[in-house]
C-alpha cells in the first residue's frame, strides 16, 4: 500500500501547473492527503477519477485546509479534533479503515516571534490524546505538514534557529513528547543519518541552494513500524514550497 502527502501551498494553483496531476499518475497511490488547499468544497471543481474525497475546509477563505483522497471508502470520517475551543481552522481529517487509522493534519505555525506558540502547545496536547486514543483502537497513521523539524539533521542551519518558529525547544519536545507515547518517526527510523528536506523558503531561492527543513512527516504507531518498507521524500518533485512525501506498507 502506498499513501503520500503533500502541502500544496493552493490546490488551485497546483492543480493548474499540472505538477499535482503528473505526481498521481505517476505515483498512483492509494491514499494520497494534503495540506494548504486554501479553498471550499464548492470551489473544487478537479474530478480525482477513482478517489473518494473529504475535504476540511477554513473558515477563512483562502487559508489552511486539508484534503484526503482515498482509493478504498472509509469506515469513519472524522473532521478537526475533539476539545478544540475553535474549530475553524480545518485542520485535521481522520479517516478509519479496516486495519487502522489515518490522521491527516496541517499543524499550526507558531509564527514570527513564537507568537502563537500557546496555541500550538495546547493543540499538540489535543493531537496527542487523540492519537493515543485512537492507537488504543487500532494502529494509526500520522501524517501531514506538522511544521517542526525535530532534530538539528533535519534543518540546514540550526544555530540560527533555535527560536524560529518550526525549531523552538517548546515545539522539538512536543514532538519529542508524541514519540515517547508509541510511536515512530518513518524516516528517521529507517534512515537515521540520511539529511533531505522536504520544504524550502520562497524569500531566498532556498530550494536551489538546498537550503531547507524536514518538516512533513509519516508517524506511525509502534507496532505498525515493521510494516514500513519504505518513507520516501520526493524532493525532486516541484509545484509547491514544499515536496511531497510518503510510505509504503507491506500488506
Amino acid at each position: 500500500m502506498k499513501i503520500l502527502n503533500w502541502n500544496v501551498n493552493g490546490l488551485r494553483a497546483i492543480l493548474n501547473k499540472g505538477n499535482l496531476q503528473e505526481f498521481i499518475a505517476k505515483e498512483d497511490p492509494d491514499i494520497i492527503a494534503f495540506e494548504e488547499t486554501k479553498m471550499q468544497p464548492d470551489q473544487l471543481k478537479h474530478d480525482f477519477d477513482g478517489y473518494y474525497q473529504y475535504m476540511n475546509s477554513a473558515v477563512r477563505k483562502g487559508y489552511s485546509g486539508v484534503l484526503v483522497l482515498s482509493k478504498k471508502e472509509p469506515l469513519n470520517v472524522i473532521y478537526d479534533l475533539e476539545g478544540e475551543e475553535e474549530p475553524l481552522e480545518g485542520r485535521v481529517i481522520t479517516l478509519e479503515y479496516a486495519d487502522f487509522y489515518l490522521v491527516a493534519a496541517y499543524v499550526p505555525n507558531s509564527k514570527d516571534g513564537l507568537l502563537r506558540l500557546d496555541y500550538r502547545m495546547k493543540w499538540e496536547d489535543l493531537m496527542r490524546v487523540h492519537l493515543k486514543k485512537l492507537d488504543a483502537v487500532k494502529p494509526v497513521i500520522y501524517t501531514g505538514d506538522l511544521n517542526v523539524a525535530h532534530n538539528e539533521i533535519d534543518l540546514k542551519n540550526p544555530s540560527t534557529n533555535h527560536f524560529s518558529a518550526g525549531f523552538s525547544d517548546e515545539e522539538r519536545a512536543k514532538f519529542t513528547e508524541l514519540l515517547n507515547s508509541g510511536f515512530k518517526d518513518t524516516f528517521r527510523e529507517l534512515y537515521p543519518e540520511v539529511i533531505k528536506y522536504s520544504w524550502w523558503s520562497y524569500k531566498t531561492k532556498a530550494r536551489e541552494r538546498n537550503v531547507g527543513w524536514r518538516i512533513d512527516y509519516f508517524v506511525v504507531s509502534d507496532r505498525l513500524m515493521a510494516k514500513v518498507a519504505d518513507s520516501i521524500i520526493f524532493d525532486d518533485v516541484y509545484g509547491s514550497d514544499h515536496c511531497p512525501v510518503g510510505i509504503i506498507l507491506d500488506e
